[in-house]
């Protein structure tokens, strides 16, 4: 099946985000988003083709959706999803696959990450605060990628972070 643009996935289409703990410079992003356009390109679930996309941001965000009305991942096909990013992360210099990295727009429009810890630590100090960027990695449709990806902290799960 081919590859669509993720504008094309309905808003319940279902979706995975991946935040690189470094942002990726522009040549390793080009590797990482050929990988991922080939695995995409012939990406099923038991025989049946997945209509599917991706996308990139920010220079460290990959989101991968897949439109379910036609055929659903399966976790075997979801699997190696993640086995061909982990065969990436060495090339790339850095890990998509970790948890519990918070993701915020710096002051200086720059995407930063921390720890869940060091995020409230940076709250204490006064380097970010309600109204700061924060990325949610956590989210699952189409939908909540393109309207709720990027929110202030006090509208997201973040607000729990804060001083």
């Amino acid at each position: 099946m081919p590859r669509v643009s993720f504008e094309e996935l309905p808003d319940d289409a279902r979706v995975w985000v991946f935040g690189a703990a470094d942002e990726v410079a522009p040549p390793a992003a080009e590797r990482l988003l050929d990988a991922v356009d080939d695995f995409l390109g012939h990406w099923d679930a038991h025989g049946s083709p997945l209509v599917c996309a991706r996308e990139w941001r920010d220079d460290r965000f990959l989101a991968i959706g897949v439109d379910q009305s036609t055929a659903g991942a399966s976790g075997c096909s979801i699997d190696g999803l993640f086995r061909t990013l982990q065969r990436l992360e060495p090339e790339l210099g850095t890990t998509l696959l970790g948890a519990g990295r918070v993701y915020y727009r710096g002051a200086d429009g720059r995407v930063n990450v921390a720890t869940r810890s060091g995020f409230k630590e940076l709250s204490r100090e006064g380097e970010v605060g309600a109204e700061t960027g924060v990325f949610d990695t956590s989210l699952t449709s189409a939908r909540a990628w393109r309207e709720e990806f990027e929110r202030r902290a006090k509208d997201s799960w973040h607000a729990q972070l804060l001083s």
